[in-house]
């Protein structure tokens, strides 16, 4: 099967530095797949949409839909990734009962091929457990998990979205975090493009130690807000106990609404941009949809570019 559009631009990184000023370069972009969430205007999803409430624009271009589903039943890949910073390890271990209860429901009422696999993230980024429906297994690695400074969450990210790529179905990632970045070695634009290339959702539950803004990772939370907003996902703030119930719920909500929309990209000018922006609108009025922002596909280099290295390759632990 042929590589999905969200990881062609592989392809085109592979090259820059052999192309002449002004090439076009012509990916390998078959399908743009979208997972959209449509809501009122009360917050609450909506989930009885036809394809023909949708409009799709590639760089400004109306595309025609040919892919549509409703209460989508594609195979689910979730990356669970757990921040164990001092500053959120305590309270988290006060959570998982809350994310257990999350996983349970998600994989009881999904797809018997969904999947979950468990990252933890401070200073470093560890591989606790593959992709699995063991519960039991992550469940025993959460309770064993230990805090440690720093807090490298963007190389937690581009971890994820990479070892999601190849996946069949749908891909999202879950944070648990305070949202602060300290010490990765990956930037936010890294984790971010690594994302769109994956077609990874990203979905943020921000654990908040205090209520007042003095103590908290504010612009680590808007930084997290904004990585989500972009893949079609969207960040929770909870305290313990209750608020992280009711934001796993939300977020099981959303999974089990969602639209999966995709289209072959036709008449889109080449501009010197590789990213292209969608945007997706309704015909019904009172409804708001949230996807992904764009994708990386066809564009036209304005001149040379040396090809760049980026040092060595940076990779997870795996956690035995």
């Amino acid at each position: 099967m042929k590589r999905l559009a969200a990881a062609a631009v592989l392809l085109a990184a592979a090259v820059f530095g052999q192309q002449k000023p002004g090439a076009v370069f012509r990916v390998d972009v078959e399908l743009v797949r979208l997972l959209a969430t449509v809501k009122d205007e009360a917050g609450n999803p909506v989930g009885t949409l036809e394809r023909e409430d949708f409009l799709v624009y590639d760089n400004g271009v109306r595309q025609q839909i040919a892919l549509f589903e409703r209460h989508t039943s594609q195979p689910l890949s979730v990356a669970l990734l757990v921040d164990t910073s001092a500053s959120t390890a305590v309270k988290l271990k006060q959570g998982i009962a809350s994310l257990m209860r999350f996983l349970r429901a998600l994989l009881r009422e999904g797809n018997p091929a969904d999947r979950v696999m468990l990252y933890s993230f401070n200073d470093d980024v560890l591989l606790e457990a593959g992709l699995t429906r063991r519960l039991e297994r992550i469940e025993k690695k959460l309770k064993q998990l230990k805090g440690a400074s720093g807090t490298s969450l963007y190389d937690a990210l581009f971890f994820a979205s990479r070892s999601l790529e190849r996946r069949p179905g749908r891909r999202v990632i879950l944070v648990v975090s305070d949202g602060a970045d300290t010490t990765s070695v990956k930037s936010y634009h890294d984790a971010l493009r690594m994302a769109h290339e994956a077609d990874a959702v990203i979905y943020g539950i921000v654990i908040v130690p205090v209520t007042n803004d003095p103590g908290r990772h504010v612009a680590g939370e808007n930084a997290l807000t904004s990585l989500c907003r972009a893949t079609g996902g969207r960040v929770l703030a909870a305290a313990l106990e209750e608020g992280l119930d009711a934001a796993f719920d939300s977020i099981l909500k959303d999974l089990r609404t969602q639209y999966l929309i995709g289209y072959y990209p036709r008449n889109v000018p080449y501009t010197e941009d590789p990213f292209h922006r969608i945007e997706v609108r309704l015909r019904r009025s009172g409804l708001r949809v949230v996807t992904r922002t764009g994708y990386y596909g066809e564009y036209k280099d304005p001149k040379p570019r040396e090809a760049s290295s980026s040092g060595p390759a940076l990779k997870p632990r795996q956690q035995e």
